[in-house]
């Protein structure tokens, strides 16, 4: 059919019109979709531009870590160095005893070296005192320093982690979203498919009907019955059938415009184009096909709804002409 099908009934096969909306609406899904990948690209960039510049602040971070263990190795020792050593200087005045200014005083050859004793002794002490409290402070800013280092980078860690999650789901979705562009374009490859078929059918059908309501004597040759028309009827047969009336708009499964004296038939049955009498209708000609139109039943068309249903459904004998 290359439109909506003029037959009443359920269970009717899709029409051109009908493929051809629904072309529409998977073409309009199928843009949309396509639009929603571009701005998922955009996300992605962004989410794995963010994702290596956390990569390099954490590796920047690490690096800087690494060397403040090694400068609080360096401090740690030092401090037990500067405390061996002040231990030992300790002991070895707890040894000689407590060493007073006039003992050195006395000690001395001259008034100079015994100054200069003094200094020492004194210079030595508070350069212990002084190398002591630096590599304390070190030590302990180290620490200090390194622990901070220790929980940015853990606060990098976590939100590389995060980064990493979030460019993961962009990137499952990006692909489900490509599947589904990949699908909806296999439907309408099918559509176009299907179109083509039934405009190729529906172009046969009416150069058949145009064919079979030329008058007798123009006719060239009789026109073969089809191949499926296993009960092909004669002219001036008669056929007793169910008759249904309907108002649907549309264009027929030959192509025609719906319209008074339309018919839907059973091909198998009546051939389309087959020109027949309606006791109560008049005449009319096998033009449309349905899914709900099988065997011995015809539809006939009507103009409002409700003469469709005054007619209703009704048993007639028709005559094929």
């Amino acid at each position: 059919m290359l439109a909506v099908p003029a037959v009443s009934g359920a269970g009717r096969a899709p029409t051109t019109s009908s493929l051809q909306a629904q072309d529409s609406a998977i073409a309009t899904k199928s843009r949309a979709a396509v639009l929603s990948v571009y701005s998922l690209d955009q996300q992605l960039g962004a989410a794995h531009a963010r994702l290596a510049t956390l990569h390099a602040q954490l590796a920047t971070l690490r690096r800087e870590r690494s060397t403040m263990r090694r400068a609080l190795t360096v401090a740690k020792r030092s401090t037990r160095l500067a405390q061996q050593h002040l231990a030992r200087r300790l002991q070895l005045l707890y040894e000689r005893g407590e060493v007073e200014p006039l003992e050195i005083l006395l000690g001395s050859r001259s008034l100079d070296d015994a100054m200069t004793s003094i200094d020492n002794l004194k210079g030595v002490t508070k350069q212990d005192t002084v190398v002591l409290s630096e590599v304390t402070g070190a030590r302990a800013s180290y620490a200090t320093e390194a622990q901070r280092l220790a929980s940015r980078v853990a606060e990098l860690a976590s939100a590389t982690e995060q980064a990493a999650s979030v460019a993961a789901s962009l990137e499952e979705t990006r692909a489900q979203r490509t599947a589904y562009i990949a699908s909806l374009a296999a439907q309408r490859r099918l559509n176009q498919q299907q179109i083509a078929s039934l405009v190729a059918r529906a172009q046969a059908a009416q150069a058949r009907s145009r064919q079979l309501s030329a008058p007798p004597a123009i006719a060239a040759s009789p026109v073969p019955a089809p191949l499926n028309a296993v009960s092909a009827v004669t002219s001036g047969r008669v056929l007793t059938v169910v008759a249904t009336g309907y108002s649907l708009p549309g264009t027929t499964a030959t192509g025609l415009p719906v319209g008074w004296g339309v018919a839907a038939v059973d091909p198998s049955i009546i051939p389309l184009g087959t020109h027949m009498n309606v006791p109560g209708y008049g005449d009319a000609v096998a033009a449309d096909t349905g899914g709900a139109v099988v065997g011995n039943t015809i539809d006939l068309w009507f103009p409002s709804v409700a003469q469709a249903n005054a007619w209703g459904r009704r048993v007639v004998t028709i005559t094929l002409q």
